[in-house]
């Protein structure tokens, strides 16, 4: 592999230097470095470089899904928005609950070759929530799993997920809890409120979820394992997480950019791309989680990238399928909520979306940081261009971006898989 010097980037947001990489890692941080001789040279003046981004919440839908997404469509489109690694949710056809399947998914994701793909192992047998599946076969396979979820169905049963908690404290892993009680949310069609109201669609209280991660952070502290809640979206979430931190509970938790950015409002159209669980929330609920973001409480920004084939979309509201895209937007939404208005640096961003979802999954290779001797998983970001989002342009299989037409701020200039580029100049680079 041959020697590439990126020119004068700002590495955190900080002062520029140039960053020399060869032979996968990074080989020099300095002012004027001097380029070997067959060195690819990147002029990066005023750009941001940053350690590759890591998702800890993608829905590649491989096995089973593939009208929607791939392996190879789904992590392209990661490495455009600047990931090298993203986590593959378990709610496959089959279901990634044994350590075949999540063995799969791993090798698809190394055939491609865009970033690395760490698959999430099932909690139960088939997600269906009554018995535990083999844990501990995918914490021994090839595939190395350490976070495992029935995202898209809660761990219901609070006996359940007390054994799960307790299960994979045995190997340091953790359960990504998907916070939704079912009882609460039968035939919830949007969040409860105003506009739901006015629209007349089934609600979804905040509630439904606030009580489940009321009780999980009460049960991860009895056991003494981690936990993670997916999506956190409401105010009262972020006020239990604060809470059961300062008890010194083990839990972190995630919020989606478009929790970050949309509100309940968007449904006033019943266009279902703005369809999705967690629902959209309200403005308060925005501000609180971005809140949240700022101050700590909420660990990491994770996309929740649930692509769906047009017919599962473009439907009626009441019938239309959960889920919008995200992985291709993620950065751009973060920098433009939390970057440009100040609530977070440069420096956060590469806390909340590389170094600690690496930290939670227990990922040793990615997440490093921009230093002499570690792996040049590498993204360097020009913060000053903007684009309109089209989402038929995107390199996902999928269309249903709740973006169109919205512009966002930011470029992906280059972004380096261990030294190799995967994205030159916003153009995904295949390997050779």
């Amino acid at each position: 592999m041959s020697a590439l010097i990126i020119r004068g980037a700002r590495p955190y947001g900080e002062d520029a230097a140039d960053v020399l990489v060869a032979g996968g890692v990074i080989a020099a941080i300095g002012a004027d470095l001097e380029a070997p001789e067959d060195a690819e040279v990147v002029e990066a003046d005023g750009c941001i470089l940053l350690p590759g981004l890591v998702d800890l919440h993608t829905h590649l839908r491989e096995p089973g899904g593939e009208e929607a997404e791939t392996v190879e469509t789904g992590t392209r489109a990661a490495a455009l928005g600047g990931f090298t690694a993203v986590h593959a949710m378990a709610n496959t056809d089959p279901v990634a609950d044994t350590a075949g399947v999540v063995e799969q998914v791993h090798a698809r994701g190394e055939e491609a070759g865009w970033c690395d793909v760490r698959p999430i192992g099932a909690v139960t047998v088939g997600l269906g929530g009554q018995s535990l599946a083999p844990l501990d076969a995918m914490a021994a396979s090839r595939a190395r799993v350490r976070v495992f979820s029935d995202d898209g169905k809660c761990v219901h049963d609070p006996v359940l997920m007390r054994r799960a908690l307790e299960y994979v404290k045995t190997f340091d892993g953790v359960i990504a809890q998907h916070a939704q009680d079912p009882r609460l949310t039968e035939g919830s069609q949007m969040h409860e409120g105003v506009v739901s109201a006015q629209l007349g669609l089934a609600g979804w209280p905040a509630v439904a979820e606030e009580s489940i991660i009321a009780r999980d952070v009460l049960l991860a502290e009895h056991v003494g394992s981690r936990l993670h809640v997916c999506h956190l979206s409401t105010a009262g979430s972020v006020e239990i997480v604060r809470w059961a931190k300062q008890r010194g509970v083990d839990v972190t938790a995630e919020v989606t950019p478009h929790h970050l950015l949309l509100t309940d409002e968007r449904a006033r159209g019943y266009d279902a791309t703005f369809k999705v669980n967690p629902p959209l929330r309200t403005e308060a609920d925005v501000e609180a989680v971005r809140a949240g973001l700022a101050d700590g409480t909420i660990d990491i920004v994770a996309t929740d990238h649930a692509p769906h084939p047009r017919d599962a979309k473009d439907r009626e509201w009441d019938v239309a399928a959960f889920g919008m895209t995200g992985l291709e937007t993620a950065l751009p939404v973060l920098q433009a909520t939390m970057v440009d208005t100040g609530r977070l640096s440069w420096r956060d961003v590469a806390r909340v979306l590389s170094e600690t979802p690496s930290a939670i999954a227990r990922d040793e290779q990615q997440g490093r940081p921009l230093a002499v001797g570690e792996p040049a998983n590498l993204l360097v970001w020009d913060p000053r261009p903007t684009s309109v989002v089209v989402p038929e342009e995107q390199a996902t299989r999928s269309t249903n971006s709740p973006y169109r037409g919205q512009e966002l701020p930011g470029r992906n200039v280059l972004t380096l898989l261990r030294g190799r580029p995967t994205v030159r100049d916003g153009e995904p680079v295949a390997r050779a």
